[in-house]
């Protein structure tokens, strides 16, 4: 028998894949499916990042790239970081990479290893704690309370951290709450971080241009304090409706941006070169697809939110970020992972069960409203019918 190293009999998955698959599976067979599992935008990529991506390949961008991606793109990120947030970076600390997750695995590769401590949200994003667990360090979760309008609480996220504590991971606007957590906390966090000099933060924010009800995004790249350590994540997955052209970037202090280029050299060589051409068109070109696309969720927002509020045993907190929403199911009588599985298989709505995103999850589904008004309204129909004629499992 092949023996693999520990690792891999620690690592997890995005059951969101699972549900889709399976979601497609009784699609295939004839069901009619509505896909409120998956977290993706609905809408197509704006016309003019496609032709930016279709010009390069007919102008001969067939070959490789440097390894931290073209050099007008890393330009580009650094423009608009200072843009958005109004802070300057050096476009050599930008790094290119295929998707958001990757700066997950290399930031949790970094630092993970046996007797060292990682920090991440419960409920969150389920390959932070599988990353975790692959690199044998103690996942430390940190919770993530409904009755705080799911932001994260300094003073509780600063109570965990210890002298084996490596990286503290920190998600806002966050999946799968939608939660956003305010200036204030964050500024209360950032002071305490002083105390935790040796603490390196990843901050992921690839949902930082989708907020609701004037919420505000703190990107923690603006506080100078901390950005000697600070790992930001972003990209165009959700912001620009490219999810499957799987571009990202990732921001590294100069401590650690060499160790990052090194691993994107022995792991991906670089990123595909004609969607670094339409991601840069995604940068400098006009910006009104995004908008579009942030007020149609808005009003998906608001149509889901007070739907499941008008479902018995069902209660939603307003989400301000993401496209998310995280209803309270435990009045139901159901837990989350059986009423997920019934709605796909009995009603035919993909959702996914509070557990996949953590171990202090029970008691919630996620849905996601990048989906159509129609088929959300229907969905939430299902959903009610669903619960008024079933017990609990």
């Amino acid at each position: 028998m092949l023996k693999t190293i520990a690792g891999f009999d620690r690592i997890g998955e995005e059951n969101a894949f699972a549900v889709l698959a399976r979601a497609t599976e009784l699609a295939g067979q004839g069901r009619d499916i509505i896909n409120l599992g998956i977290g993706q935008p609905d809408f197509k990529t704006p016309e003019h990042i496609v032709e930016a991506a279709v010009k390069a390949l007919r102008d001969g961008h067939h070959g490789y790239t440097p390894a931290n991606g073209i050099a007008p793109l890393r330009e580009a990120v650094s423009a608009d970081l200072l843009n958005r947030h109004g802070v300057e970076t050096d476009p050599g600390n930008v790094l290119v990479v295929p998707g958001g997750k990757v700066t997950m695995f290399m930031a949790i590769l970094m630092f993970g290893e046996p007797g060292a401590e990682i920090l991440y949200p419960d409920p969150g994003f389920p390959i932070y704690r599988s990353m975790i667990e692959f690199t044998g360090a103690r996942p430390v979760p940190v919770p993530i309370r409904e009755e705080n309008d799911f932001a994260f609480s300094a003073e509780e996220t600063l109570s965990l951290i210890t002298d084996r504590t490596r990286l503290l991971i920190l998600n806002s606007p966050a999946n799968p709450t939608g939660g956003v957590t305010p200036r204030a906390e964050i500024e209360k966090l950032v002071a305490g971080l002083d105390r935790h000099p040796d603490v390196a933060i990843l901050s992921d924010e690839i949902y930082s241009q989708m907020t609701y009800d004037g919420a505000e995004h703190v990107s923690l790249l603006t506080f100078e304090a901390i950005r000697d350590r600070l790992i930001l994540l972003d990209g165009w997955s959700k912001t620009y409706a490219m999810t499957g052209w799987r571009m990202g970037f990732s921001l590294w202090p100069d401590q650690l941006m060499d160790k990052a280029r090194k691993l994107a050299v022995n792991a991906w060589s670089c990123v595909n070169a004609p969607a670094q051409f339409g991601a840069l068109a995604a940068l400098t070109g006009p910006q009104t697809a995004v908008g579009d696309m942030v007020r149609e969720f808005d009003a998906r927002r608001k149509v889901t939110v007070g739907g499941l509020n008008a479902i018995e045993g069902v209660t939603c907190r307003t989400p301000l970020g993401a496209f998310y929403a995280y209803p309270n199911i435990k009045n139901t009588g159901w837990k989350a992972k059986e009423l997920a599985s019934a709605l796909l298989e009995q009603a035919g709505v993909a959702v996914i069960g509070g557990p996949d995103f953590g171990i202090l999850s029970e008691g919630y589904i996620r849905l996601s409203y990048a989906n159509s008004t129609e088929n959300i309204i229907k969905a939430l129909a299902r959903i009610e019918n669903l619960l008024e004629n079933n017990q609990g499992a």
